[in-house]
């Protein structure tokens, strides 16, 4: 269940330089990505999940690189971007049916993962007729058909009310139990840092991994929250 980054650099054009010669080595468990706006946190997630292309080095799934091997990196993948972006004439159970047959479930699990959200009623409209936060719960619905093994969550609880935040939860816990490989990156870091077993900080471009976190909770609180900040280790 491991994602591994060797010498990743990524630029938005020659002048704006993101992530320079990251390497770094996760695995299963909660890996909180934290660090200030605009430090590359969500870049890192798209370079992970194959909708950015690193410019240099290599990024593998399980041994499987993201580019040169497309289809088994992404076999057990669930990624759910900051901003949803889905084919806009496509209904949402046509887009969940899709999903459905690539990763071998039955087209029951679709309609689960609707109910999930209480979007069944929708099922018919197509993704133009949504509001935002109905697109991002689609995108999330998408994530939860069959069982991945590699999780990347970018703001997973925006935009949703307490009760769907709650079940969100619970549904990232099981797969912490199931030594699932999950990265989240949250502006709200304090419903993640109990189930958190690593963080990375992205600052000045560059990715440091925090293996061992503090046991007790106040502590691991305070460190998490420094490192949010940009604080530590440089």
């Amino acid at each position: 269940m491991m994602i591994l980054y060797r010498n990743v650099s990524f630029s938005y054009g020659e002048e704006e330089k993101v992530l320079q010669s990251i390497s770094l080595e996760l695995g299963p468990g909660l890996t909180l990505l934290l660090g200030p706006n605009g430090s590359g946190k969500s870049t890192l997630l798209k370079l992970t999940a194959g909708v950015e292309r690193p410019d240099s080095g290599v990024i593998t799934i399980n041994g499987h690189d993201m580019w040169d091997d497309e289809v088994e990196a992404r076999k057990g993948m669930a990624y759910l971007p900051e901003h949803p972006d889905l084919t806009p004439y496509a209904s949402i159970k046509e887009i969940l049916d899709l999903v459905c047959r690539l990763r071998g479930e039955s087209l029951d699990a679709g309609k689960k993962a609707l109910e999930f959200f209480n979007l069944q009623y929708l099922a018919h409209r197509t993704v133009r007729e949504l509001s935002l936060g109905q697109r991002r719960q689609a995108v999330f619905a998408a994530c939860l058909i069959g069982t991945p093994s590699h999780i990347l969550l970018d703001e997973p609880l925006d935009g949703m009310d307490r009760h769907i935040q709650k079940e969100i939860l619970k549904w990232i816990k099981n797969h912490v139990q199931s030594r699932a490989t999950i990265i989240v990156v949250s502006h709200t870091i304090e419903p993640f840092i109990e189930q958190a077993s690593q963080a990375v900080t992205i600052q000045s471009g560059h990715a440091f991994l925090l293996r061992r976190l503090p046991d007790s909770l106040e502590k691991k609180r305070s460190f998490l929250e420094q490192l949010a900040e940009g604080g530590l280790p440089l």
